[in-house]
């Protein structure tokens, strides 16, 4: 049988220390807060041994202050250990902190209570990015079924005979699958994914024979490499602007047409996509999904911005990205 370690001060602070564990210790009468060095670092206040829960509390994002406030006056009437996540600023930099001890004054020791501070602003962040990639992913679902709904629908306008039908949905079917596939990132070693136009213009394809004739889509510009990290996000912004044209725009009626266009700026390049010949738009008075997610790409992923107007002949998308991040 192995021998029991005997755990000493020196031990234990030397756990502590690896796991990044900081310890605060709470007056329940002064509200003073005393930290240890991991603590104070994680809060990014002074080397000093006593700080004041006011002094904490400006560090605390102003969307969690009161939550905090409540929660720490709460754990004395919570039976059992207590878990509470907050986010602090430091400077620019958000940090997710988990505060952590025994509620209803239990370990209580001369009026001051004992507990840990954890950073789990790792944790949080991959938590975020999996809820926005399901509502991602719930989004696109959702679009590629109104898409196949609006195929069949125009399809069985369209066709003569039930065989005809059922060709021509599989080739519109196909087509956009092929354009869907240019919104996943390329495999490694595959170098650039497209020219700007050619990229623009497979994304395009399955929705420009989808009204009274062929070649209401036009596109025409600037001959430049995409990189293949940009690729995926402008793909995506780009599908998500031809599936709202085709549920809402000028790609919702047959004789609608669409021009995607670009001029030069400087370190930016200005793409335009202007709409002809549909029902009248407006704003929505809500932002969906789709547009935050679009609006969240242009900015992160492509360097850039991304402006709507929503006139009477019909919607006009200012698109404006960065060189260098285009060519990533």
């Amino acid at each position: 049988m192995p021998e029991r370690h005997e755990w000493h001060p020196e031990h234990l602070r030397r756990a502590i220390v690896a796991a990044g564990v900081a310890l605060w210790a709470w007056n329940v009468d002064s509200d003073g807060f005393t930290m240890d060095a991991i603590g104070l670092e994680l809060w990014g206040l002074p080397d000093r041994k006593n700080v004041t829960f006011e002094q904490l509390s400006a560090r605390i994002h102003p969307a969690d202050r009161d939550r905090v406030r409540s929660a720490f006056t709460a754990t004395r009437a919570i039976l059992g250990p207590y878990e509470t996540d907050f986010r602090i600023l430091i400077g620019d930099e958000v940090r997710w902190i988990a505060a952590r001890g025994q509620g209803e004054d239990v370990g209580i020791v001369g009026r001051t209570m004992y507990g840990i501070f954890l950073d789990v602003t790792g944790r949080k962040q991959a938590e975020e990015g999996h809820e926005l990639l399901a509502g991602e992913m719930s989004h696109r679902v959702k679009n590629l079924l109104a898409i196949a709904s609006g195929l069949t629908a125009i399809s069985s306008r369209s066709a003569d005979s039930a065989e005809q039908m059922a060709s021509e949905l599989t080739d519109r079917l196909s087509a956009l699958g092929r354009a869907h596939d240019l919104v996943r990132p390329l495999p490694n070693g595959q170098g650039d994914a497209a020219l700007l136009g050619d990229l623009l213009s497979v994304l395009l394809a399955p929705y420009d024979d989808l009204g009274a004739f062929k070649g209401r889509i036009r596109v025409a510009v600037e001959r430049m490499g995409v990189g293949e990290k940009a690729a995926t996000g402008l793909a995506l912004v780009i599908h998500e602007l031809a599936t709202n044209a085709m549920k809402y725009g000028a790609l919702s009626v047959p004789v609608g047409t669409l021009d995607v266009s670009s001029v030069a700026e400087d370190d930016y390049i200005v793409v335009t996509w202007l709409e002809h010949g549909g029902p009248d738009v407006r704003a929505p008075e809500d932002s969906g999904f789709g547009t935050r997610l679009v609006a969240r790409t242009v900015t992160y992923q492509l360097g850039g911005t991304i402006a709507y107007d929503w006139g009477e002949t019909g919607l006009i998308v200012t698109l404006r990205m960065s060189r260098a991040r285009l060519a990533s």
